[in-house]
């Protein structure tokens, strides 16, 4: 591993003006852990999805707050990015498959953004932990030799 991670930890209000510095801390932190650009881009439209979700619909007032933070694993396997809000309950694992095989105008509004960050993602965990939802996205270390449910 080229470098260590320098943890993230960057709490702000759910807003989208916000999305950019969420979006460029995590950025930095994948290209001191020497991801390939392409991993990146995979990572930041992963957490863009998650984020805007998240901005959109956990909290009905104006207000709320989302947490970003980042660690490797026990393992040196993974290193997971952890988005907590204390909005409404939403399990991502609960949302259904798009069926992109449907005609663009028979498929449902919405469910794609859960798909691409499930698909980008080595794992994807959700908890409720008391009031907060707890997000995890994982992503095998450059070099990392154990996987964690789905393998890219």
């Amino acid at each position: 591993m080229p470098n260590e991670a320098m943890n993230i930890d960057m709490e702000m209000q759910a807003q989208m003006e916000n999305l950019p510095a969420w979006l460029e801390a995590v950025s930095s932190e994948a290209h001191r852990l020497g991801f390939e650009e392409k991993r990146i881009r995979e990572i930041e439209l992963a957490l863009e999805e998650a984020l805007v979700n998240v901005v959109s619909y956990a909290y009905d007032e104006p207000g709320g707050m989302v947490r970003i933070s980042t660690f490797i694993d026990e393992a040196h396997s993974f290193w997971c990015i952890q988005i907590i809000d204390e909005g409404k309950p939403f399990d991502i694992a609960s949302a259904g498959e798009p069926d992109l095989d449907a005609p663009l105008s028979e498929r449902q509004i919405g469910g794609l953004g859960v798909y691409l960050i499930r698909k980008l993602m080595d794992d994807v965990r959700y908890e409720r932990m008391g009031s907060r939802n707890v997000l995890t996205l994982s992503v095998k270390l450059p070099g990392g030799t154990q996987a964690m449910g789905k393998g890219r």
